[in-house]
């Protein structure tokens, strides 16, 4: 077809020619990045020039860029060397950022993948000692909670989720605690703290708790809180029996739960209990 001495091409023909479609020209159109150069005032077709196809062109690689359809349009509106040059290095930075967090999302991959496969091969009902290595907490005071399922710590849960960026960091890293006074006591059926443990990537807005290095006495178990109980006893029992003493709070952590599965024969949980020799 042709207008004005220029030749028309519709726009099913040129979204072929540009691997685009209708529907993204028409978009480009609506968004007044590129009108057609001609329509049909009595079927609505759209066409667009050959002298049009430079811009497309422009459009098409900012795009494959990822640069927003609002800055390419302002650009288009007066091209100009130093204009796209400041485009582009702003476009690098922003591509640096999000590559820093894809590298983040994939650590944040990695731990959950490795802490699933820890769990899945544990050895159960297993008590030993263990040195683990500096870690930080985020911890809310939980007043003698009893956890009789992981509904009874979602108060807790969202309490310290309030204000964070990211809640799905916290998959698989929530925990509760027994004070070194209720373990002495042996007073297993109440917590006094609940915390999630923090990746090294994880920014937490507000306060951190860094744990030092901790020799710990551990056991794994199948089941969750609710089974919690029996287990503090054998592990009390042993810290006793072999002239040790409780040195801090525990960390009871569910490896896997309802987070990750349905099935609660599934279910894995570790107890923590930092230990320290007793003195001749």
């Amino acid at each position: 077809m042709e207008k004005s001495n220029t030749r028309l091409f519709p726009i099913g023909e040129v979204a072929r020619m540009f691997h685009l479609s209708v529907g993204t020209l028409r978009h480009y159109e609506k968004k007044g990045l590129l009108e057609p150069e001609y329509i049909d005032e009595n079927t609505g077709y759209r066409y667009y020039s050959t002298r049009q196809f430079e811009c497309l062109n422009t459009i098409r690689y900012l795009r494959v860029l990822d640069m927003p359809l609002e800055q390419i349009r302002e650009f288009l509106k007066n091209r100009d060397t130093d204009r796209i040059q400041e485009m582009l290095q702003q476009q690098k930075e922003a591509v640096i950022r999000k590559q820093q967090e894809l590298q983040i999302i994939e650590r944040k991959i990695n731990n959950r993948m490795e802490q699933i496969k820890d769990a899945l091969s544990s050895e159960l009902d297993h008590i030993h000692i263990t040195s683990l290595p500096p870690r930080r907490i985020a911890m809310i005071e939980a007043n003698a909670l009893v956890a009789n399922s992981y509904l009874d710590l979602e108060d807790s849960i969202r309490k310290l989720e309030k204000n964070q960026k990211e809640s799905v960091v916290f998959l698989g890293k929530v925990g509760v605690g027994i004070s070194v006074k209720r373990l002495k006591n042996k007073i297993f059926d109440k917590y006094d703290m609940v915390f999630i443990l923090l990746d090294p990537e994880d920014l937490y807005q507000g306060s951190v708790t860094e744990l030092e290095e901790e020799n710990c006495v551990v056991i794994r178990f199948r089941g969750s809180h609710k089974e919690a109980e029996i287990y503090y006893e054998k592990l009390v029992n042993y810290i006793q029996k072999n002239n040790m003493e409780i040195s801090g709070f525990s960390k009871e952590i569910t490896m896997i739960d309802y987070g990750m599965t349905n099935d609660t024969s599934k279910f894995v949980t570790e107890i923590q209990i930092p230990i320290q020799k007793v003195e001749d």
